[in-house]
């Protein structure tokens, strides 16, 4: 890991990981960039590891979508989380593309991300300065833009133990039924007592702003509350008032904004269901 650190962080020119390479390799191909240094990290130790740690699963950079649906613990523990890498592109694609390298490509639309971001993920980077953890929705700044500084990259990702009684889920719209990029995505953790009672809670948007968001008022808008009609509907507005999303051919701003509430409703009652078990 020190060898690439080194590597990027005396890179002359622009520098790049090469992790799954789902979305690198065809920015190269395509003359979109044209980096100095590719570094490809899937064969530092680790990188390739799924480990369970404090009750929680540390993921490597270099672990496929495919190879993350297939196992057991993380699936059981954050099926919201596996649900969304797995769509990511086609069959083929899963078996390359990465949580890390679809975190840091660093697009507003990456299914992944509001999943990641739900369940309180926090990402490894390893630098010059050695490594330090940040909270998943730290790491995109804008679209293709991220936080880390030269000579980073990121070499893990952290999904932490859930507490008893909790679900998550992540939901997305498309145009088309299959590898399709997200018009609006949405993840939804939550956390419920003995009684019922949501105690925490979680939401996050993709699609919807320059850059995956947390939305604290939604999360609000469950807590304390038996996650009831008047609740949901508390949650779907609070998600919709905060979408400042673009105008495109694949969606409006009307039809986004809309969407979103209508998403986070749906995606918390599957959250729901999984936390009752």
């Amino acid at each position: 890991m020190d060898t690439a650190v080194a590597l990027l962080a005396e890179a002359a020119g622009s520098a790049h990981v090469l992790a799954g390479g789902t979305d690198l390799l065809v920015r190269l191909r395509s003359g979109h960039i044209e980096p100095e240094l590719v570094v490809d990290i899937k064969r530092i130790e680790g990188m390739r590891a799924i480990v369970e740690e404090d009750g929680g699963w540390r993921i490597g950079a270099g672990v496929p979508s495919a190879e993350l649906g297939e196992h057991a613990g993380v699936r059981g523990a954050w099926p919201g989380v596996v649900e969304a890498a797995g769509l990511i592109g086609s069959t083929q694609i899963q078996g390359r593309a990465t949580l890390a390298g679809n975190l840091c490509n660093a697009s507003p639309a990456a299914d992944s991300v509001p999943a990641m971001v739900a369940a309180g993920a926090t990402a490894r980077i390893a630098g010059p300065g050695g490594t330090r953890d940040v909270a998943v929705e730290d790491i995109p700044t804008g679209p293709g833009r991220t936080s880390l500084r030269p000579g980073e990259f990121v070499a893990s990702i952290y999904l932490p133990a859930p507490a008893p009684r909790s679900g998550d889920a992540y939901l997305r719209f498309i145009p088309r039924t299959e590898m399709d990029i997200a018009v609006v995505g949405c993840g939804v953790a939550l956390t419920l007592d003995e009684g019922g009672t949501c105690i925490a809670a979680r939401v996050s948007l993709g699609a919807v702003a320059a850059k995956v968001l947390l939305v604290g008022k939604a999360a609000a808008a469950l807590v304390g509350t038996a996650v009831d009609d008047t609740a949901l509907a508390a949650l779907s507005a609070a998600c919709s008032e905060a979408c400042s999303p673009i105008d495109d051919k694949r969606g409006t701003v009307a039809f986004r904004t809309h969407v979103a509430g209508v998403l986070a409703e749906r995606a918390a009652r599957i959250a729901l269901s999984r936390a009752k078990g």
